[in-house]
């Protein structure tokens, strides 16, 4: 099953996608994040009936708007932290992300002048937490996720490493394309490529089962120190590839899309405005 935030003249809605570009509304919820609150989620977007609604791409908002957390992982991939000249962690490394860096999935990018210097690409995994989640072992960790999603994690590389912490690089306002839907996890089969493409060029691949620590480890882990709740969102990191560690370094430039897709999930296509 697939769940998606859709924009209309009234406001948002949370609904179940049919297809491609229709869906059925969830009526009494204005997102998906608000639909997770319910215990029984899952079994009132099942039950959600009535006629299909056609969307456009651009109708979708981010999946889950506001999150009460997105819990960032950095280096992640095993191919990413070499190509970064590190060596393979033994605990996840945290940062975070703040609502306000989410966008719909085929929204515009606009990027400050002062900050457009040595922008970059990160597609990444998001995971869906579906309930309150407290020290939980990572045996135990699927029963507390929801489902998946594409993050286009737009990075401010000079921003970044001005300091030795990352959030200042990663959370700048509306840059994290996050959708285009959350698919449910028994409809998600981890082994597919997650790729990201500059301007139609492969810039990102891997197999989304290649991270250092997989979901449930990072659900284990992350709950042991501060709880997760239904609709908050753990992004797993980006795989090699990435246009700060290339020679010579490749940057985004005005107007260029960036398209990051993972098998079984779809794909977000955030085009850059230079402001």
């Amino acid at each position: 099953m697939r769940l998606a935030t859709i924009r209309s003249q009234q406001g948002t809605f949370a609904a179940r996608v049919e297809a491609e570009n229709s869906a059925v509304k969830i009526d009494g919820y204005a997102n998906v994040g608000d639909l997770l609150q319910e215990e029984n989620w899952e079994q009132i977007a099942k039950d959600a009936s009535g006629d299909a609604i056609e969307f456009a791409q651009t109708d979708l908002e981010a999946v889950v708007p506001a999150p009460n957390k997105i819990v960032c992982v950095g280096l992640n991939y095993a191919n990413h932290i070499k190509e970064m000249g590190r060596n393979l962690p033994a605990v996840p490394t945290l940062f975070v992300k703040f609502p306000d860096a989410l966008t719909g999935p085929f929204d515009d990018v606009l990027v400050p002048e002062y900050a457009n210097a040595e922008l970059d690409w990160e597609g990444e995994l998001a995971v869906v937490i579906g309930k309150r989640t407290r020290r939980v072992k990572a045996a135990d960790a699927n029963d507390h996720i929801a489902g998946y999603a594409v993050m286009n994690d737009y990075t401010m590389r000079d921003y970044q490493y001005r300091t030795l912490q990352w959030h200042q690089g990663k959370s700048f306002e509306k840059t994290a394309g996050f959708g285009p839907w959350m698919t449910t996890k028994d409809d998600f089969t981890f082994g597919g490529e997650l790729a990201t493409y500059l301007e139609g060029e492969k810039m990102q691949s891997t197999p989304t089962d290649d991270l250092v620590f997989n979901p449930e480890a990072l659900v284990e882990y992350i709950s042991h120190i501060y709880p997760l709740d239904a609709g908050d969102v753990i992004v797993t990191g980006t795989p090699g590839g990435v246009g700060h560690a290339r020679d010579p370094k490749r940057y985004i430039g005005d107007g260029e899309t960036v398209k990051v897709e993972i098998d079984g999930l779809g794909y977000v296509a955030n085009k850059t405005v230079f402001e």
